[in-house]
């Protein structure tokens, strides 16, 4: 699939974002900060990607964190997945916050998050007074556990 992009003029000489190795789902999003950025455990921020792309029409890119960076250093998003819509055309911005115990700072070029284009479901509501029964019913969370 091809997609349209545009780099920042502060970001040409970042990478595109990259499939890291051949069986990669997604690519690598790199941090287009001029001075570092440094969260402080508990602290958030939106770091610019440097990039704007047209996700096709029946898509969307999902922004997911780095498990090296949640693994490693309790790095995650705000909002995970954080979804490009097909008709958004602004700055890719990954919504970073730390979840660690110690101060994580973010530099020029880094590896911020992962980016998977998905195909789309469109949906249309089928207004009913019930719905079929199953096994599980209205249970909800912790429900399908034993």
């Amino acid at each position: 699939m091809r997609i349209q992009i545009v780099q920042e003029q502060s970001a040409l000489d970042l990478p595109l974002p990259t499939h890291a190795t051949p069986g990669s789902a997604g690519v690598d999003l790199y941090a287009n900060v001029t001075d570092p950025i440094i969260l402080q455990p508990g602290e958030r921020a939106a770091v610019s990607a440097g990039i704007s792309i047209a996700v096709p029409e029946g898509f969307e890119a999902q922004v997911r964190p780095r498990s090296g960076l949640a693994r490693k250093f309790g790095i995650s998003m705000v909002n995970t997945p954080g979804t490009i819509d097909c008709d958004y055309r602004g700055v890719v911005h990954v919504l970073l916050i730390n979840l660690g115990s110690e101060p994580f700072t973010v530099n020029r070029g880094d590896r911020i998050a992962q980016m998977v284009v998905c195909p789309v479901t469109r949906v249309e509501w089928d207004i009913q007074t019930t719905l079929s029964e199953t096994i599980r019913g209205v249970g909800g969370f912790g429900h399908t556990g034993r």
